[in-house]
């Protein structure tokens, strides 16, 4: 048995002890049989948890910040998990051309928030680029639930929503006409997946509230 699939045993276990069940909606929307970006909009630090286990048995790798891999234990298990290093202040090309190659050769698929920050809400080109030089969809998610770390305590269920796949088209020229068109096509179905769960929700920024 694998890292991930223990860790997906264990680890579901012990998510549904602390904040209870998980709903997931159209998992059906999910491609079968390739590897696909899974992209939402990034509300807590632990929804790439959420997403994964949400959408397994499919496997993916992600982003996370350099300073985690410093710590030798913390660096083996998120390596095995799928996490590759990224340096924020000096975002190299491998940040790209890593994903890529997983998606196009491995059994990976990936997942990424496109605006980068927990505390922004702005797209960044980054997933229409990937998604581009791949050949593979982007998948767009949402995550409802707490976004504040105590609250998970209160066993308030999440729910995560799974939208339809949004293709990009190859033959088009790479611009910020372009990538502009593609993530607004991702922020329009983030904002259906909410409505789909719950109309109402309101996501508040604990950053920005403390302000």
């Amino acid at each position: 048995m694998d890292i991930y699939r223990l860790t997906k045993i264990f680890g579901g276990a012990l998510i549904w002890s602390i904040t209870g069940r998980i709903k997931v909606m159209n998992k059906d929307r999910l491609p079968e049989d390739d590897n696909y970006i899974l992209v939402g909009p990034h509300r807590t630090w632990w929804d790439p948890v959420w997403y994964a286990f949400a959408a397994y048995p499919k496997k993916f790798i992600f982003m996370a910040k350099a300073e985690l891999f410093k710590h030798r234990p913390l660096r083996w298990l998120i390596t095995e998990l799928g996490a590759f290093p990224v340096d924020r202040k000096n975002v190299g090309t491998d940040v790209i051309k890593y994903p890529v190659k997983e998606l196009r050769s491995g059994e990976r698929s990936l997942i990424m928030f496109p605006s980068g920050s927990r505390h922004s809400s702005k797209l960044k080109s980054g997933t229409v680029l990937i998604a581009k030089m791949s050949g593979k969809v982007i998948v767009p998610a949402v995550y409802q639930g707490p976004v504040k770390f105590s609250h998970l305590f209160k066993r308030n269920n999440c729910t995560i929503n799974f939208g339809e796949p949004i293709v990009v088209d190859r033959k088009d020229k790479l611009s910020d006409e372009m990538i502009e068109k593609y993530n607004d096509q991702m922020q329009a179905a983030f904002d259906k997946l909410d409505d789909e769960v719950d109309p109402n929700w309101v996501y508040h920024d604990p950053k920005q509230e403390k302000k």
